[in-house]
């Protein structure tokens, strides 16, 4: 099965609303209380929720255009996403460690996608 560009598209925009909801996740955890009223009215949790929701309807639709080889990895990119809306949003720091995450993350997808891409190699059927 080939992976069509669009299902690639479709597992990016997937980490952006996965991504996005962890960080309502995070605002919701600060007003985290256990009891059921309390959860149901914290917009913060239920729109994190809703967007994760939508994220794996998305992701769903990925897979059907693609190799589960190639398009899930992409899921990787939320961690470039969270990173850089943790600094944002939250003031974390971002020191060259996590940079260098990154672009290992970033490098490891455009590996996966492009073997995805390939036939075969050197030689050998997959």
């Amino acid at each position: 099965m080939k992976t069509h560009w669009w299902a690639i598209l479709l597992a990016v925009i997937t980490t952006l609303f996965t991504s996005v909801a962890q960080v309502f996740y995070k605002f919701g955890a600060e007003r985290l209380e256990f009891n059921f009223m309390a959860l149901i009215t914290n917009y913060y949790l239920m729109i994190g929720v809703i967007l994760y929701a939508f994220g794996a309807v998305i992701l769903i639709l990925a897979l059907k255009g693609g190799e589960v080889t190639v398009v899930y990895p992409i899921i990787a990119t939320s961690y470039v996403w969270v990173t850089i809306l943790s600094n944002k949003y939250f003031g974390e720091v971002l020191n060259v460690y996590k940079w260098a995450g990154v672009f290992v993350i970033i490098l490891g997808i455009t590996f996966i996608t492009i073997g995805g891409r390939e036939k075969n190699i050197k030689g050998v059927p997959m």
